[in-house]
Parts: C-alpha cells; sequence; structure tokens
C-alpha cells in the first residue's frame, strides 16, 4: 500500500484522474436494479473487467475496486457477511486484472443508515464492520483506501480509526454535500475536511454533487479550509427519472469534462466522476486537461 507521502508526490506530475461511475454503468450491462453488486459482479466478473478496462483505457489513474458495501453490516441482507474479508479481497483482485497499469484503491462507504445515534456503541459497530472489510481489502492487495459518499463526521472518524488499527497508510475521503458546502449533519464541511487531513488523509474532498455552475465555487470554497489535495468526483448533472425508474443524467462529456476542467482551475487536483459518468467523461476529461 502507497504511503499518505508516496500518493501526494504522485501529484508533483499533474491532477490524477479517477473513473466513473459503477453501478450505474453495470445496470446497463444487465445488473438488476436492488441486487448486492458485490455479488453480482463475484457472479459476472466479464461485466466489471469490461467497464474498468475501458476506465484504464480513457486515462484513469485510480480505479475503485466494487466494493462499495462490501461491509458486514451491508452483506448480511443476502447472507455473505461471514465472507466480508475473502469478497473484499478477490473484488481488489479482480479490478487489478481489469486494469494492471492503475492504482486500485479499496471502496468504503457510508453506514448511516445501520445507525440510529452516533454513540460510543455504534462508534464501535461502525469500527468494527470497516476493520473487517479493510483487512479484506489489504488481504487483496488494494494501493489505497477511499471512503466515498459519506455523510457524517463520525462515519470518516470511524474509518480512520479502523485504517489506522489496520495499518491503512493511504487513504481518500470524500463526502456527498450540498452546493454550499454544508454536510448532510448540518455542519460546514470545510472544518471537517480539514480535521481529516491533519488527522491523516491523503486527499479529501467531495463526490455525488451534480457537475453544474456551482461546482467550481464548490470547490474554491474547500479550498479555503484544505491545503493539501482536493478531491472532485461529480455527477453528471441532475438526473431525470426514466419511464423504467432508473435515473438518466443528461450531461455531455464535453459539458462535464468543461466543467471539471474548471474545478481544476479553481484548485481541485483529483478528478473523477460520480453518477451518470462513463469512460467517455473520463476521456473528455483527460483531453481537456
Amino acid at each position: 500500500m502507497l504511503t499518505r507521502e508516496e500518493f501526494q508526490a504522485l501529484l508533483a506530475n499533474g491532477p490524477l484522474l479517477l473513473d466513473g461511475a459503477t453501478g450505474s454503468n453495470l445496470q446497463k450491462m444487465g445488473m438488476p436494479k436492488g441486487c448486492c453488486t458485490e455479488e453480482w459482479v463475484l457472479n459476472n466478473p466479464e461485466a466489471l473487467v469490461k467497464l474498468q478496462r475501458a476506465y484504464a483505457q480513457s486515462g484513469s489513474n485510480i480505479i475503485y475496486a466494487p466494493t462499495f458495501q462490501a461491509q458486514p453490516l451491508a452483506l448480511e441482507r443476502v447472507n455473505l457477511h461471514r465472507q466480508c474479508e475473502a469478497i473484499n479481497a478477490q473484488l481488489v483482485a479482480l479490478s487489478r486484472s481489469a486494469a494492471p497499469g492503475s492504482l486500485i484503491a479499496g471502496d468504503l462507504t457510508t453506514l448511516a443508515t445501520f445507525c440510529d445515534s452516533w454513540d460510543e456503541a455504534n462508534f464501535d459497530l461502525l469500527v468494527e464492520n470497516y476493520s473487517c472489510q479493510i483487512r479484506g481489502l489489504l488481504e487483496g492487495g488494494a494501493d489505497l483506501l477511499v471512503a466515498e459518499t459519506l455523510m457524517y463526521p463520525q462515519e470518516a472518524e470511524a474509518i480512520l480509526t479502523a485504517a489506522e488499527l489496520e495499518g491503512a497508510t493511504c487513504a481518500m475521503y470524500s463526502f456527498t454535500m450540498q452546493p454550499d458546502g454544508s454536510l448532510f449533519s448540518g455542519r460546514d464541511a470545510g472544518p471537517v475536511l480539514r480535521e481529516l487531513e491533519e488527522a491523516g488523509a491523503a486527499a479529501v474532498g467531495f463526490n455525488c454533487v451534480a457537475a453544474d455552475m456551482m461546482t467550481p465555487y464548490l470547490v474554491s470554497k474547500l479550498r479555503r479550509y484544505v491545503r493539501g489535495p482536493l478531491i472532485c468526483k461529480p455527477n453528471a448533472g441532475v438526473p431525470v427519472i426514466g419511464s423504467d425508474g432508473i435515473p438518466v443524467y443528461p450531461q455531455s462529456p464535453e459539458e462535464f469534462a468543461q466543467i471539471v476542467k474548471d474545478c481544476r482551475s479553481n484548485g481541485a487536483s483529483v478528478l473523477g466522476g460520480c453518477c451518470g459518468t462513463g469512460p467517455e467523461h473520463i476521456a473528455a476529461l483527460k483531453s481537456v486537461l
């Protein structure tokens, strides 16, 4: 696994490109809506390999392993919680086979739906779940960790604690937030990101925020607090729900790329796409940069 210093040294040559969406693209390739993504990918590995190979060819320096909800609490609904570590290790290895020239990030996400409060008992539960997942990600050979689509500072703190306990030396933290820079907890995101950075985060920022005229402003606002690498991984605009119930994201790769380029000019240096984006969006972003 990279160290924080090794990760930040990679940015000396310019911005790092992340991948785009995984789940929405797998749905286009046949994954049923509402299923356990991790289980489906293990049973249909060729779909993920095709998608991630396309991201690598489009210019993604870092690709997220499909381990978004591979924590025991989330896997329990499909009775796979006892295989948490093995599942995470297998999925990292699968991403490595798809994109051997890219860095592979072990992906963790919010567990807020499993917590009705943020007391000590629930914090310990989060640390236990994230620790189990991180052990599997490290066993699979992840180059770094990324905690994305976080909603509350307590989740990031739990992941930070679990990463330290398991000896993970490089982790990025990315929140979904309001366009004005507030978290869903109501706190201003800037001070939270600064606290994470001071606690050892390799990079901090946001994902799952619509790419629009306000997104570069959001980057500027966060840059007042963040001194190191800032993550910008927005959606391809504001979705419209289709007749089949699946959201459709309207933004073209060229429109998306121009907005993220402006975010780069305003201080973001770790760039990619979230919901509604695909390899074509990453290719367009690479082109305009």
